[in-house]
């Protein structure tokens, strides 16, 4: 080897040895930045917000840097608990007005747990701000926001996981895999979904003075300033159609999204609903008591009851799916499922609802309002949002999922309010051949909030 040719050889080797390091180096970088914490902020602080955070903080090492809520006193209690939870020990920031908190641009998972006529504001600005987000269903209160909340994660290219954790569910993932799956329905051509409970406020309080530490003007935000008559974010604000959309779009989004997740559904091609208050007239609640809805799907229909009063027909599922094929019926709740085949009387395969040892989430026995039943769902739910994160790919309950199973509740409620069936058109995102229903998609907005239409 001459000179030319050695120094040209050691040049090479120095190199590579040079860009090796280099490589380990990002390699390790890497595993620090999958190590360190992520930032995480809560936009409302009620029960399911709470919920929603304390199962992120079992399942992942996350700091919870930033709170937000209306409500200076469950405020301040979140901060309290939220620092006895995290492994730093470190009180959140706190701030009353959301736009405040994303303004930091310091958030990598923001979870939105505000009432519903909230939802598509807080998402879309966090995930402008930079954050992926964890928003709890059902995700708009009218069909144009959540077209505003899909487009916008697309645009911003952030994860959007929506809390429909029946599709995180153990023993529904398992009846999925078993019976559906394995084809041992056989030919499916319905489906049913039921909510029984009563679960619908029918008081009158009178009204009274806005207590110093709740922002009501905020709290209100968008929707109608309805008289004050006690704390709405106590769960008052579920039976007013001015912030939601009523037991459709509470109850019957989690049991449509759990039968389109097992059964592959996409849009449905028409809807029609009918119902009202029909018995439980006496209080302020303007939601329906009762109401049925059929979502048409092309080769399958499944459809809807709900009652806020008398008994179910079932009393092991009063909350349930049911899809029948020509070989058999399997029965699905958040508690368990059964498979009755086809001349039988009694299942035949069953399943129940997992629990994660007592011993390894104690927290969970003590917290209040704690739903053990949902736990273990709501941190595979958390731990799928994650993955997402990691990989930049879509979650199992992905925001356009959410936005289907959300609007096609919306519809059935326009369905109902209208008295005739509804023709979607998916492509268009528009409802087929009436202006008159299409000019519904969007809610008027309070001002000076304006609507992401």
């Amino acid at each position: 080897m001459d000179r030319r040719q050695f120094i040209t050889a050691t040049t090479a080797a120095a190199g590579i040895g040079l860009s090796l390091a280099a490589t380990r180096a990002r390699l390790q970088a890497q595993e620090v930045a999958d190590q360190k914490p992520k930032r995480v902020g809560l936009i409302g602080c009620g029960w399911y917000g709470k919920c929603d955070l304390f199962r992120l903080i079992q399942v992942a090492p996350v700091e919870v840097v930033s709170l937000c809520d209306v409500d200076k006193r469950q405020l301040d209690k979140a901060a309290d608990l939220v620092s006895q939870r995290q492994s730093s020990k470190k009180r959140p920031r706190l701030y009353g007005d959301y736009r405040e908190m994303l303004k930091e641009k310091d958030l990598d998972i923001c979870l939105v747990g505000t009432p519903d006529h909230w939802h598509a504001l807080n998402m879309i600005a966090a995930v402008e701000a930079g954050a992926d987000v964890y928003c709890q269903k059902p995700i708009s209160v009218d069909v144009r926001e959540g077209q505003a909340m899909l487009a916008a994660a697309r645009k911003h290219n952030r994860v959007v996981q929506v809390g429909t954790q029946r599709r995180s569910t153990p023993h529904l993932a398992e009846a999925k895999e078993k019976i559906v799956d394995a084809g041992l329905l056989g030919k499916i051509a319905h489906a049913e979904a039921c909510c029984y409970y009563h679960m619908r406020a029918n008081g009158n309080p009178p009204e009274q003075a806005v207590p110093e530490h709740l922002d009501y003007e905020m709290w209100s935000g968008p929707a109608p300033l309805r008289p004050y008559d006690g704390l709405p974010h106590r769960r008052w604000w579920r039976t007013f159609m001015q912030y939601g959309n009523g037991i459709m779009g509470d109850m019957c989004i989690h049991m449509l999204d759990m039968i389109r997740w097992q059964l592959g559904l996409g849009w449905p091609k028409s809807v029609s609903s009918s119902g009202g208050i029909l018995v439980q007239k006496e209080g302020k609640s303007n939601t329906p008591d009762t109401q049925n809805a059929t979502f048409d799907f092309g080769d399958l229909a499944v459809t809807w009851t709900h009652r806020s009063w008398g008994n179910p027909p079932d009393p092991d599922y009063p909350w349930a799916g049911f899809i029948y094929g020509d070989k058999g019926t399997l029965k699905l709740s958040v508690h368990r499922w059964d498979f009755i085949p086809q001349g039988k009387k009694e299942p035949t395969m069953s399943g129940t609802a997992a629990f994660d040892p007592p011993e390894k989430y104690p927290e969970d026995r003590t917290e209040e309002d704690m739903e053990l039943h949902v736990a273990t769902a709501n941190r595979a739910h958390q731990r799928d949002f994650l993955a997402a994160i990691a990989s930049r790919g879509r979650p199992i309950a992905d925001i356009e999922q959410g936005h289907i199973s959300t609007a096609s509740c919306i519809l059935a409620n326009l369905s109902m309010q209208l008295g005739r069936s509804l023709t979607w058109d998916a492509a268009k995102g528009e409802i087929a051949g009436d202006a008159e229903a299409n000019k519904l998609l969007a809610r008027e907005y309070r001002q000076p909030w304006t609507h992401p239409r």
